[in-house]
């Protein structure tokens, strides 16, 4: 059986900003390949488009299609049917959290993020599920 590695990451992000840090912190820490995207439609397109991501990576809270909804939008799609998704949010009680694991989230990453650590935490939360 031969393992998956980690490559390729949509990431769903409103604000551009954290946007930015999340890019450099995955890219040139990380060394993932990543695909970003400022909203649900904008990542159901990517895919729709060939875009064939290992993990999802989704903001919880953005304007018209939360993350929630993305998933829900993105698992009806082969490509995405099973990719592992963590959740961004600064929502993290820990009845919010329960919820994004009831969504099958194989974690949840707080808003604030440490920019250093964001790729270890992903590829860890990943390696989990692998």
């Amino acid at each position: 059986m031969t393992e998956k590695s980690l490559n390729n990451i949509l990431y769903v992000e409103d604000d551009l900003d954290i946007q930015a840090v999340a890019q450099i912190a995955l890219e040139v820490v990380g060394g993932f390949s990543l695909k970003t995207c400022s909203s649900g439609a904008e990542a159901i397109a990517a895919i729709e488009q060939g875009f064939v991501p290992d993990l999802l990576l989704l903001d919880v809270m953005m304007p018209n299609m939360d993350g929630p909804t993305t998933l829900a939008h993105l698992r009806k799609l082969p490509a995405t049917s099973n990719t592992p998704v963590i959740f961004m949010t600064a929502k993290v009680q820990s009845s919010e959290q329960d919820y994004y694991y009831t969504l099958g989230a194989i974690g949840v990453i707080a808003k604030p993020f440490d920019p250093m650590a964001l790729a270890e935490q992903a590829r860890t939360l990943w390696n989990k599920v692998s």
